[in-house]
């Protein structure tokens, strides 16, 4: 089992808000209950280290591994993206993950939002190069370009293109258990690398489907200890451990232990909804399994249309949202398609409401849906609508190739910048994440500027 308190499970339910503090005393104990990997870095961590929490996101994955002798550390990686929104170059990829790898990640776990392999080419190969462990992404969804013989055919290319085990990637909770169980039948009949299940509890189906993939052949399931479980986030590492033992499939965790990570984790949470003013009683929606958007995401979309004074066209929105994804070629609902399909859609309806409906589409297009939709992110599972298609980019061709071949190397001219910005000593570590997030972390340098940034 691979827990995921310390990344997927806080982003999930606390907003990434857990601190390294919060952290340290409980690694010990973590690093003793037998689990086969901890995803701890990676996803939103980055970001939120250095824009919300004041930590080095690097100095946190070091102090990770050296209290986590014996665990893998495992991370979320977005293909060609690493750990922004866009196609960084080869050469920021193959630094990103050497680095990744030598400051203590073990298992690195690649996805691109469209499942186009070509984005994951470099991570894929750069991980191996490392000695990490490369573990591919099927990201799972629904639509007329998903089936599961679509899913073992990019298994199957995942694995020759050097995949050391494969993740079906359930983001929003849609994978039912008896899908569950025939798409990992179907995968075990033609690949041999070790399956991982992940998925998230939004419809509340995840334990069901976690013991069908695994009657079905799963190797691997990612859980979250019990404070920081289910809702949208994954099911419950103490729960499905007590299912399971006694079982052909007993994980041999410590039961006692757990219940230790579970009394202690309470308390993080305690602490964390009072520091941050948080909310962590996210219902469970199986809606989501109507309209296939992850719970997070329609909270975010929310948001955005009270900040437009269109709160009141919530229905609307969810009848836009898989019509633009339609019209955008299937996208799966993930970092970066979720925020690219989801505004699209709002300002569809913001724009609607003032000129009518059907003149309201498409009528203000941002800059990164023209950008979807000429390629530059990759290939769509589905064709583009071609009306939607002109209204982005006229009577241009979208671009055929892999889109990192038309980025020119980045890691000096960023160096440059950087130097200019007063850091020509800077580590190859801060240079990553100025690349990553150049204000972000040029604020974050500049608020830490009595630290010895070259010798951490």
């Amino acid at each position: 089992m691979v827990e995921t308190v310390l990344r997927d499970g806080h982003q999930s339910i606390a907003a990434t808000r857990m601190r390294i503090v919060d952290m340290l005393p409980i690694l010990e104990k973590m690093d003793s209950a037998g689990y086969y990997a901890i995803e701890a870095w990676g996803g939103a961590t980055f970001d939120v280290c250095l824009r919300y929490l004041n930590e080095d996101p690097w100095q946190r994955l070091r102090l990770l591994k050296k209290n986590l002798p014996h665990t893998p550390i495992q991370m979320l990686l977005r293909g060609q993206n690493l750990l922004g929104y866009s196609n960084m170059a080869d050469d920021v990829v193959t630094e990103f993950i050497k680095r990744s790898v030598d400051n203590g990640v073990s298992i690195i776990r690649i996805f691109d939002a469209l499942n186009d392999t070509r984005n994951l080419e470099t991570a894929i190969r750069a991980t191996k190069e490392a000695g990490g462990h490369a573990q591919g992404c099927i990201v799972y969804t629904i639509s007329p370009y998903h089936k599961d013989e679509d899913f073992v055919k990019l298994g199957k290319e995942l694995v020759q293109m050097g995949a050391d085990s494969i993740c079906i990637k359930d983001m929003a909770g849609l994978l039912r258990p008896y899908s569950a169980y025939k798409l990992v039948k179907a995968l075990k009949a033609e690949i041999s690398v070790p399956i991982d299940i992940h998925t998230h509890f939004t419809s509340a189906l995840g334990d069901m489907t976690y013991l069908k993939a695994i009657e079905a052949g799963a190797d691997i399931v990612d859980t979250a200890i019990s404070p920081f479980s289910c809702s949208t986030s994954q099911p419950c590492t103490e729960s499905l451990v007590a299912a399971l033992e006694g079982t052909d499939y007993d994980t041999g965790l410590d039961m006692h232990r757990l219940h230790e990570l579970a009394d202690y984790f309470k308390r993080v949470k305690r602490d964390l909804v009072e520091d941050f003013h948080l909310n962590t009683n996210i219902p469970i929606d199986p809606k989501v399994l109507t309209f296939q958007i992850p719970g997070g995401m329609l909270s975010n979309l929310l948001r955005q249309m009270k900040e437009l004074g269109i709160a009141d066209k919530y229905d609307e929105l969810l009848e836009e949202m898989p019509r633009v994804r339609k019209e955008l070629g299937y996208p799966p609902l993930v970092t970066p398609t979720s925020q690219i399909v989801g505004t699209m859609a709002v300002m569809n309806v913001a724009l609607g409401r003032a000129l009518g409906r059907a003149l309201g589409r498409y009528k203000m297009i941002p800059t990164e849906v023209r950008n979807l939709v000429a390629g530059k992110y990759g290939r769509t599972p589905g064709p583009i609508d071609p009306e939607v298609q002109r209204l982005c980019i006229g009577a241009e061709k979208p671009i055929t190739c892999r889109p990192a071949d038309l980025i020119p190397p980045q890691l000096e001219k960023y160096r440059a910048r950087l130097a200019e910005e007063g850091y020509p000593h800077a580590s190859m570590e801060d240079l990553l994440s100025y690349i990553s997030f150049p204000e972000v972390a040029k604020t974050f340098f500049d608020r830490n500027r009595w630290m010895d940034r070259t010798n951490q």
